[in-house]
C-alpha cells in the first residue's frame, strides 16, 4: 500500500467483455452526451456556435436518457406533500402572447421592461415553441421556458450570457428548496446544471477576467433561490402592470439586484467593439 501515491488507493478497476464503454452512469454511457460536454466544456466562443446552439443539441440528447414513466410517478407522489405544486399542475396555465401585447404596459413595469429588452434586443419571447402539454413533465418544461425571461427580470439578471448565470443558479437552488424529493428535484435540474456548467467552466479557462463577475451571478442567484418563495410557479403574465419592485415584493423575490453584466457578458461572447 505504501507504494500507491495517495491519492490513487482505493481505485478498483472492474473488469469486462464488452468492446464499448460500460458505466452504471446513463450519462457516462451516451457518447453523445459525453461529445458534447467534452465540446461545451473546452471550447472558445465564437461567431460559428453561438450558445443557444448549443442547448439547441442538449434537449434531445437528454430526453433520450430520461425515464419519463418514473419522472411522472415522480410529480405524482411529490404532489401529494406539495400543496403548492398540486394547485400549479391542476391550473395548468400555458401562455399564448405576442410581443405586442405588452406595448401598452408602462415604463418600469415588468412587462414595460420585457417589451424593451425584447424589442431592442430582437429576442423570441417564446424560448419553446407553443405546444399542448400531455404530461406533468411537459407541462413543467414548456413553462419554464415560458417564464425564463421573466425569471431573468426578477432576480435581477441582464440579457447577456453573463446575466443567465442568475437565473441559472436561482432555479438550481430554489427547486431543491421547494421539491421535497430530491430525487425529483435533480431530474429537474439536469437541464440547468449541463447548461451552467458551460459558463463556469469556459469562464475559468478561457475568460478568467470575468471570473468574479460570475461568481457574483451565482452567489446571488443561489441567495434568491434559497431564501424567495416558489415564484417559478407564479403566473407571471398577471404582473405585466406592475412595477419592478412591486412585483418582487408580491411574488417573495427576495435578494435581488439588478447586475450590469453587459461587459463581462461581451468579453464571454468575444464581442469585439
Amino acid at each position: 500500500m505504501d507504494d500507491i501515491p495517495y491519492l490513487a488507493r482505493g481505485v478498483n478497476l472492474l473488469g469486462t467483455d464488452s468492446s464499448v464503454l460500460v458505466s452504471s452512469s446513463k450519462y457516462l454511457n451516451s457518447p453523445k452526451l459525453r461529445e458534447w460536454i467534452a465540446l461545451i466544456a473546452l471550447k472558445k466562443n465564437g461567431p460559428d456556435f453561438p450558445p443557444a446552439a448549443e442547448m439547441h443539441q442538449l434537449i434531445p440528447i437528454l430526453n433520450e436518457l430520461r425515464d419519463f414513466d418514473h419522472i411522472e410517478a415522480l410529480f405524482t407522489e411529490e404532489r401529494k406533500v406539495n400543496p403548492k405544486l398540486d394547485s400549479w399542475f391542476n391550473e395548468w396555465f400555458c401562455s399564448d402572447y405576442a410581443i405586442d401585447d405588452l406595448k401598452d404596459c408602462a415604463p418600469g413595469t415588468v412587462g414595460g421592461i420585457y417589451y424593451d429588452i425584447a424589442k431592442n434586443g430582437n429576442y423570441e419571447i417564446q424560448i419553446v415553441p407553443n405546444f399542448q402539454p400531455k404530461t406533468q413533465w411537459e407541462y413543467y418544461s414548456l413553462r419554464s421556458g415560458q417564464t425564463h425571461d421573466y425569471e431573468h427580470i426578477l432576480t435581477g439578471g441582464g440579457f447577456n450570457y453573463m446575466g443567465e448565470l442568475i437565473p441559472y443558479w436561482f432555479r438550481l437552488a430554489t427547486i431543491h428548496t421547494h421539491i421535497q424529493n430530491k430525487e425529483l428535484a435533480g431530474e429537474m435540474s439536469v437541464l440547468s446544471i449541463l447548461g451552467t456548467m458551460r459558463y463556469v467552466i469556459r469562464t475559468m479557462l478561457h475568460y478568467p477576467q470575468i471570473w468574479e463577475t460570475a461568481l457574483e451571478c451565482i452567489q446571488q442567484g443561489i441567495t434568491i433561490g434559497r431564501q424567495s418563495d416558489a415564484f417559478w410557479m407564479a403566473k407571471m403574465e398577471d404582473y405585466w402592470h406592475t412595477p419592478l419592485e412591486e412585483a418582487r415584493r408580491q411574488l417573495g423575490v427576495r435578494g435581488a439586484v439588478d447586475l450590469d453584466t453587459q461587459e463581462a457578458g461581451d468579453i464571454w461572447v468575444e464581442v469585439r467593439k
